[in-house]
């Protein structure tokens, strides 16, 4: 699995989330429950990956929405 993107955004999760699942590309959000460890402060990122195969398209569908800032990989 390769990194799509790092964000403590929830929304912006969100959205991606919905925008692989759209695109029929498999993904999964880890450190989710890191995030609750730490109390919820947002101070620890979460992550998006998706399989090596999907990456360039999973980029691609990122880009397409106007998803393109330093939290992208």
């Amino acid at each position: 699995m390769n990194e799509l993107l790092r964000t403590n955004d929830q929304v912006l999760i969100s959205f991606v989330q919905a925008l692989l699942g759209e695109a029929g590309i498999g993904h999964a959000v880890v450190d989710t429950h890191m995030s609750i460890v730490e109390g919820s402060l947002g101070v620890l990122p979460q992550r998006v990956l998706v399989s090596e195969e999907d990456l360039i398209r999973a980029q691609r569908v990122l880009r397409e929405a106007g998803i393109e800032h330093s939290e992208t990989k």
